[in-house]
């Protein structure tokens, strides 16, 4: 009969759990009851989707990846919105997190191409000083008696079996291990100047024998910050399209064409601001969202339409974050909110004339604000707004915004679409708020509508992402994009990024999680393989991802996963070099990683690879020096003893000449830069 606060770690199966917006989910559970009109979950930690998930109570009746379970919430994502109950069905261990914890602990050890290189040189050179100095011994027998040893074999033997020992030591660059270190420390700290951390050392050599990054989508090759890139509103019998620039929650960018005296981009922008719950923060120098992604969006776009016309120029970020929204919000006052809900795919708002603290104008001043999914906005419109101006909505002009809409949402866009409307001389609010009451009667607020306009948004790709592809194809590495967003999304960013020439392209080359491990390994393989750059795999689950990592390295390639979320850990700690987000990576996938980039910036991983491309080839540099400066050694040793002469160095000297003379030019060329044709030169096998 009242709820209690517990800790996350008493909860068992079967306890009833209520969630609201802003709490993190304590245990998987299944949703019972939405307290709300609508309940929607930020998994992106789990599962990689760019856009918060709506759940339902009802029953799901067949899935395939945790993304299908939209009845379900996961331990350790975020309530965005809406309130719930849910019965707890797992904890601990047997949760979808707990489950990639398992297959973290399963990764196995893995040496670096260094490593193997060095056993293998090791071995062959063991074994051939072992034959060389059982050659000089058995060379000598019959000088075991020489009058110089006494005529005693034992001291003859003895004596010679020092000079077997003196060339082994002439033959083992002992100064190896410590110039190695020292190059790669190094290494380590000009990779931290360009903002990536190595967490492991031997991982700097590694990235210069990479041969296939591997790299999620969302947060990686996108800034994970939902931002609107289009819209447009109605001009006449036409509609005008304009553009806008800027990937992040800053608000920046640009708005073309020119927005100047445009009433109905004034208006659009008003509803994008009252039909919003959510807010965007400046804090620790970044501009972070707070709520849903895509209202958030929608707060920023409004930030850089700016069509109150106030002077932002000299505010500090703080006072600039939601200048204009603050500005426009004095127009109304938002007296209710109609929530969200699946059935009408869309929420409104009420609001009254005056502005917040004012008093209310006539009933005729009011307003109803409402936005959602285009085609289902469209259908409640009866006019459409043309400046200051209601037309009759047309089929013909119904027709011609349908056809943008798709233009918008399909191709090479595939773009995230959300309709305007407004209701001019809505009922009084007592009579509005009666129909409120029932969830399923909302609709019925929301007829005779005046469309306003459509924007379109996505997760941006980084703008520095598609160079540094670019600079990946001319060096001879394969970019693979493993992700659990949906598929049309995935293909959309690929071509944008430049991992395919065209969305054709995108299509062939792009395969879901389930259609990966229902082929048998001879096709995975041909897939791995295409005759394209890149590959895209989408709705992929964790083991997807392990799968994939595994497979490419039993082919004989070097592999780098990049990733950010609690579902690429397993793959991090797979793959021969992880490399998780320094900024929103989670501290699971960053613990699981060879490397950790500070900037959250794909090209520092093709900055780095050159920089591991410089250190791989000066390890080759210098190992040649060593071993030609024993060649010598070894030469003068096994001649003397071969003829029978006195030994010109005893195994003191070698060692001083080992470490002191071959030493310190060893490391110098340690010092090496890159040369400019280390990076785009195609691979060499490690």
């Amino acid at each position: 009969s009242s709820d209690l606060i517990i800790n996350a770690k008493d909860l068992v199966p079967g306890d009833i759990v209520l969630i609201s917006t802003g709490d993190q989910i304590p245990a998987d559970m299944r949703v019972i009851k939405i307290l709300s009109t609508s309940l929607r979950i930020d998994q992106a930690i789990l599962t990689g989707e760019s856009v918060s998930v709506q759940k339902t109570s009802d029953i799901v009746k067949s899935f395939e990846v945790p993304q299908d379970k939209i009845n379900m919430c996961f331990s350790g994502t975020n309530v965005s919105n809406g309130k719930a109950i849910g019965v707890v069905i797992s904890t601990g261990s047997n949760t979808a997190i707990g489950a990639i914890n398992a297959e973290l602990s399963e990764a196995e050890d893995r040496k670096t191409p260094l490593k193997i290189k060095i056993e293998e040189f090791g071995d062959t050179l063991c074994t051939a000083i072992a034959w060389i100095c059982l050659a000089v011994w058995l060379i000598n027998i019959g000088h075991f008696n020489d009058p110089i040893h006494g005529g005693s074999y034992i001291k003859g033997g003895i004596y010679y079996f020092k000079i077997a020992v003196a060339l082994a030591v002439a033959a083992i660059p002992e100064g190896l291990p410590a110039v190695i270190t020292t190059c790669l420390a190094l290494g380590t700290k000009r990779m931290a100047a360009k903002n990536a951390l190595v967490r492991k050392l031997p991982s700097v050599e590694t990235l210069g024998c990479t041969s296939v990054i591997c790299s999620d989508k969302t947060g990686t090759l996108t800034t994970n910050q939902m931002s609107v890139s289009r819209f447009f509103v109605c001009t006449g019998s036409d509609l005008e399209d304009f553009e806008v620039s800027g990937d992040t929650y800053a608000p920046e960018g640009e708005v073309t064409p020119s927005i100047a005296d445009n009433a109905s981009v004034t208006e659009l922008a008003t509803i994008c601001s009252y039909c919003n719950d959510s807010s965007v923060d400046y804090t620790d120098g970044k501009y972070q969202k707070i709520g849903e992604a895509t209202e958030t969006a929608l707060i920023v776009l409004v930030e850089k339409l700016n069509v109150t016309g106030i002077k932002t120029a000299g505010m500090s970020p703080e006072d600039r974050v939601l200048a204009c929204n603050s500005a426009l919000r004095t127009k109304f006052k938002k007296e209710q909110t109609f929530e969200f809900s699946r059935d009408r795919k869309s929420m409104s708002v009420y609001v009254s004339s005056g502005g917040s603290g004012k008093t209310r104008s006539s009933q005729n001043n009011n307003k109803i604000f409402v936005k959602g999914a285009p085609e289902r906005v469209l259908e409640r419109c009866t006019s459409y707004r043309v400046g200051t101006e209601t037309k009759k909505l047309t089929d013909a002009m119904r027709k011609k915004i349908l056809a943008k809409t798709n233009e918008y949402g399909t191709g090479k866009s595939t773009l995230r679409c959300l309709a305007m409307a407004c209701i001019d001389e809505p009922d009084t609010l007592a009579n509005t708020s009666k129909l409120a009451v029932n969830p399923a009667d909302m609709i019925k607020i929301e007829q005779g509508m005046t469309f306003v306009g459509v924007t379109g948004m996505l997760d941006p790709p980084r703008t520095e992402v598609k160079p540094a592809i670019e600079e990946c194809v001319a060096a001879g590495i394969r970019v693979i994009v493993i992700t659990g967003d949906n598929k049309l999304t995935a293909e959309a960013i690929c071509a944008e990024i430049g991992v395919f020439d065209s969305m054709r392209e995108a299509a062939e080359f792009s395969f879901t999680g389930r259609e990966f491990t229902q082929m048998t390994k001879q096709q995975q393989r041909a897939c791995l393989e295409g005759e394209f750059n890149g590959v895209v795999f989408s709705r992929a689950e964790p083991k997807h991802k392990q799968d994939i990592v595994r497979l490419l390295r039993e082919d004989g390639h070097i592999v780098a996963m990049t990733g950010d979320g609690v579902n690429d850990a397993p793959a991090l700690a797979a793959a021969d070099i992880g490399i998780a987000m320094g900024i929103a990576g989670t501290e699971v996938a960053q613990e699981a990683s060879d490397m950790v980039l500070a900037d959250d910036n794909f090209a520092t991983i093709v900055a780095a690879i050159e920089e591991g491309r410089a250190i791989y080839n000066n390890m080759k540099a210098f190992i040649r020096y060593m071993i030609s400066s024993n060649i010598g050694e070894v030469a003068s040793i096994f001649i003397t003893a071969a003829l029978g002469l006195p030994d010109g160095l005893i195994p003191v000297q070698l060692l001083w000449v080992n470490l002191v003379t071959d030493g310190p030019p060893a490391t110098a060329l340690g010092f090496n830069p890159p040369r400019s044709e280390e990076h785009t030169s195609e691979l060499q096998s490690p």
